[in-house]
């Protein structure tokens, strides 16, 4: 059986040791355009990396302030992001200075759809003198809720070429008295801002 199957197998290693009917071919590469040598090209390479201690000050993008809605007030949406960049060392620009950063801040709602697992289960089986024996059988309820969010975005462009530098977001929900989302804002203008500066 096995000379059989070494016999089967021979022509195929000899097939295996053939030439290669295919050759690899390549056409020259162009010459470089002339003016290469004295050209460089900046859009090849990455962009220099900001240095975020520059920026010091800070006003609003174009003088637009934030816009409240029925969840908060322009005034406390301010209040909030104002304390948020002082406690990251950004402070209002004086009055007709020009400032390093420009902001944008924008609050609107949207709804999320959050699932809850819980596992109920039973045991099955005792005798009388209370040796458990039987089976233990479990099945999961899962609940689906939809809840309603805050989303606080923020917005930090360049104040001298304006291009955006960073952003970011948080959200929070949105049910509550007035005292608890004046805090729940302040709290997702913190979490928006906790990786600024970048690292």
């Amino acid at each position: 059986m096995r000379a059989l199957m070494f016999a089967l197998l021979l022509p195929l290693l000899a097939a295996c040791q053939s030439q290669n009917p295919y050759t690899a071919q390549s056409k020259p590469m162009p010459p470089a355009p002339a003016h290469a040598a004295d050209h460089i090209d900046l859009s090849a390479y990455p962009a220099p990396s900001r240095d975020f201690g520059q920026y010091r000050n800070w006003t609003w993008l174009d003088g637009r302030i934030p816009g409240g809605s029925a969840w908060a007030t322009s005034a406390q949406v301010q209040e909030a992001l104002i304390n948020g960049l002082d406690q990251r060392g950004l402070r209002p620009a004086q009055p007709g200075a020009s400032a390093d950063l420009k902001v944008t801040a924008s609050l609107y709602l949207e709804k999320r759809l959050r699932q809850v697992a819980d596992r109920y289960g039973t045991y099955y089986g005792h005798n009388r003198y209370h040796d458990d024996f039987g089976m233990w059988g479990s099945a999961p309820l899962v609940r689906t809720y939809e809840e309603e969010v805050v989303v606080v975005r923020i917005d930090l462009y360049d104040g001298k070429d304006g291009q955006p530098v960073w952003s970011g977001s948080a959200e929070t929900l949105s049910d509550g008295s007035q005292a608890e989302r004046v805090d729940a804002l302040r709290g997702a203008v913190q979490k928006a801002l906790e990786n600024y500066p970048p690292a």
